[in-house]
C-alpha cells in the first residue's frame, strides 16, 4: 500500500496485565522483528517506543546491517512504568535507565513526541542536535465531522442526554475510576458517560459502576474504526483523562487531535503540554486531574454555557489543521533525509 510493505511476525500475545507476561509479549516481538529484519533490504531503521524492546531490535539490526537507526520516542520508559508503580525495584530501574540513555546516544536521530521529552533528554546529557520534536497528529480524512448516528442514539437510549465520550485504553494510567466516582457524586441523569474500549482496568471499572448502580454510564467493547467514528459522532464532548502524576505532564494524548478533528469540544484532565495546546486553540476546557470540584465545574461549563461550548466546537478545527498527519509526516521525512 503506497509503497509500504508490511511484514507480520509471530509474537506471544498477552493481555495488558501482569508484568512477566507483558515483558514476554514485548520481548517476543523484539526477537522476531530482529530475526526477520536480517533478511530485508533498507537504508535506515526506525523504531517506535513504546514498546521499549523495539529499540533493542533496531540497535542490533543497525550494527549487523551497518545502517543508521532512528529512535522515535513516544513515551519516557522506564520513567512511566516507575510512575505507575509497575516496577519498584530501584536496581532494575537503574539498569533500564542506563540502557535507555545508551540507546538515545547510539541512535542517529531521536524523534521526540513532545517538547518536554526533548528537554528531559537534554537535561540527562543527550545532544540537543540529534533531537527533533514531532507531535502526534490526526488523519483528518478519517476523523472528520460526522452527523450524529441517530440509530445508535436510539439503540443506547441516549435521546436528550448530554453524552460525555471516552474512547481508548482502560488502563491504570487513565484514572477512569475517578470519573466513575465523580459521576456517582454528581448524580445528574442529564449526563451520560460512554466508555468505548478495553484494558487492564476494564473489569474493575465495570464492578465499580455496578457497585454504585449507575444507569448513566455505558461500556462498549473495542470496536473497529468505522464503528468508533459512529460512537464519537453521538458524543457531545470528548473526555481525555490521565492520573495526576508528574510523568504525565510531559505527554500529549493522540485522542486530543482526533476529537478536535471531529469538532468535539474536549474536557481535558491532563496538565502540561497537552493543556497548553488545548488552551492555545481554545478547543475545550481543562480540569485539574483527579480533582472532583474542578471536574464538575468544567463539565457543567461545557454543558450549560452554550457560548463556551459552540466557541470551543468551532475552534477545534484550527487545532486539527495545525496537527495534520501529512504535514507532520513530511516534516519527519525531511529530517531523516537531511541526515
Amino acid at each position: 500500500m503506497e509503497k509500504i510493505t508490511l511484514i507480520r511476525v509471530w509474537s506471544y500475545m498477552a493481555a495488558n496485565s501482569g508484568v512477566v507476561k507483558r515483558i514476554l509479549d514485548q520481548l517476543s516481538y523484539a526477537i522476531m522483528s530482529l530475526f526477520f529484519g536480517l533478511f530485508q533490504k533498507y537504508d535506515i531503521i526506525i523504531a517506535t517506543s513504546p514498546q521499549f524492546f523495539t529499540t533493542w531490535s533496531a540497535f542490533f539490526l543497525s550494527k549487523i546491517k551497518r545502517k543508521p537507526w532512528v529512535f522515535e520516542l513516544r513515551d519516557l520508559w522506564p520513567e512511566s512504568i516507575e510512575a505507575l508503580g509497575v516496577i519498584r525495584n530501584k536496581s532494575v530501574l537503574s539498569i533500564l535507565e542506563s540502557i535507555e540513555l545508551f540507546l538515545y546516544n547510539d541512535a542517529k536521530i531521536v524523534i521526540s513526541l513532545t517538547k518536554a521529552f526533548k528537554e528531559n533528554l537534554i537535561s540527562r546529557g543527550i545532544s540537543p542536535n540529534k533531537i527533533h520534536v514531532i507531535t502526534n497528529g490526526v488523519d483528518s480524512e478519517i476523523y472528520s465531522p460526522k452527523v450524529k448516528n441517530h440509530k445508535l442514539i436510539e439503540k443506547l437510549n441516549l435521546k436528550n442526554k448530554f453524552v460525555v465520550g471516552y474512547y481508548g485504553t482502560h488502563g491504570i494510567s487513565h484514572a477512569l475510576d475517578f470519573i466513575i466516582e465523580s459521576n456517582h457524586k454528581m448524580s445528574d441523569n442529564e449526563f451520560h458517560f460512554l466508555f468505548v474500549g478495553d484494558g487492564a482496568e476494564k473489569n474493575s471499572l465495570l464492578q465499580l459502576s455496578k457497585k454504585y448502580k449507575l444507569e448513566n454510564i455505558t461500556f462498549i467493547d473495542t470496536v473497529g474504526e468505522e464503528s468508533l467514528l459512529d460512537y464519537i459522532s453521538i458524543c457531545d464532548i470528548g473526555l481525555v483523562n490521565l492520573k495526576k502524576n508528574d510523568a504525565f505532564v510531559k505527554v500529549i494524548p493522540s485522542k486530543l487531535f482526533n476529537l478536535a478533528s471531529m469538532k468535539k469540544p474536549i474536557l481535558l484532565g491532563v496538565d502540561g503540554e497537552a493543556r497548553k495546546i488545548l488552551e492555545q486553540y481554545n478547543a475545550g476546557v481543562f480540569f485539574e486531574p483527579e480533582n472532583y470540584q474542578s471536574f464538575k465545574e468544567n463539565l457543567l461549563l461545557l454543558k450549560d454555557n452554550h457560548l463556551v461550548y459552540n466557541t470551543c466546537k468551532e475552534d477545534c478545527t484550527s487545532l486539527a489543521n495545525a496537527y495534520n498527519h501529512k504535514k507532520l509526516a513530511n516534516k519527519m521525512l525531511d529530517i531523516i533525509k537531511e541526515r
